[in-house]
This record gives structure tokens, sequence and C-alpha cells, in this order.
């Protein structure tokens, strides 16, 4: 009886063990058809945005400053961008998140539509995790994360992204 007994329990552990991985594999492989739907889709709007710039000629830069630091980002031209840039002026904290990254929280969520999937990258790029809510300023090399949104890129104090602590302030630059 108790074998009977320990082979169930066996098939039954068997059977959790090949739904899980199921279920694991399907929500993999959809996660990845919509990543690469969305940087199709980047790559076309990345096409048009390069030519029909709504701005011009123009490069929308802001700076990130703590009491000692600052970091000059130049903006693209994606919608999450123009989110972030119409949020400012903002004073807020600034976390160490990992070990190669600050992050904070805007004020208002971004909006990502057309706005491009980051891919990795290295020190210097400005992005935005939407499960998170938070902007990301990477100080060294990144891997690609699902949710993770290209900004912008540090054209100034690069070396300065990983001194960043306390409270900073974001603000617009005139051109």
């Amino acid at each position: 009886m108790k074998k009977i007994i320990v082979i169930i329990g066996l098939i039954i552990i068997v059977i959790g063990i090949i739904i899980y991985f199921t279920f694991i594999n399907n929500n993999s492989s959809n996660e990845m058809d919509e990543d690469i739907e969305n940087n199709s889709t980047t790559s076309e709007n990345n096409e048009d945005t390069s030519e029909n710039s709504d701005l011009g000629d123009e490069n929308i830069r802001i700076s990130v400053r703590d009491g000692s630091h600052e970091i000059i980002f130049e903006l693209n031209d994606s919608s999450a961008s123009k989110s972030l840039y119409e949020q400012l002026p903002l004073t807020l904290d600034v976390e160490n998140f990992s070990s190669n990254e600050k992050i904070f929280y805007p004020t208002s969520e971004l909006d990502t539509d057309s706005t491009p999937i980051s891919n990795g990258g290295g020190a210097g790029t400005l992005a935005y995790y939407a499960p998170w809510g938070d902007v990301v300023m990477f100080y060294d090399s990144f891997t690609s994360a699902s949710g993770l949104y290209e900004l912008g890129v540090a054209v100034s104090g690069t070396d300065q992204i990983g001194n960043l602590s306390g409270e900073i302030t974001i603000e617009k630059l005139e051109n």
C-alpha cells in the first residue's frame, strides 16, 4: 500500500513539474515574440524620427546634478523622453541599484509609445524601466531587460554618474 502511495505521489510531482516548465516556456516564448515585435517597430520608428523630427536640428538636453557632480544627457526623440522632459525641473533622491546604475523615480509614469527598447549598452546610457517606473543612469555596461526603454545618452560627465548621491536636481538645458 505504501509503495502505491509513493508511486502516485511521484506521478503527481512529475506532472506538476511538466506543467510548470510548459507554462514557463510559453511565457518566455511570448515575451521573446513581444520583444522581437517591439524591436522591429522600434527600427521603423527610428528611421521615421531621424528624417521627420518635430524638433528640427535641436538637441534636447537635460542636466542631472547633486552638490558636486553634473551629468549632461542628450535625449532621443521618443515619447518617453518627452514625458520626462515635460516634468522638469525635478528634485529627487538618487538611489544605488545593482553594481552599474543609479536610479530615480519621476513624479509621473512615462509614455513608452514609440520609444525604442534598450538592447544593452555601456556607461552613459539613460533609460526608463517601465515595470518599476524608474529612470536609470548606467555607469557601466548592461544587458537588455524586458521593459527597459532608451531615453538618451550622456554627452558629458559620464564618469560622474557612479558618484551621484543624495538629492539630485534634473533640469532642462537651453540649446
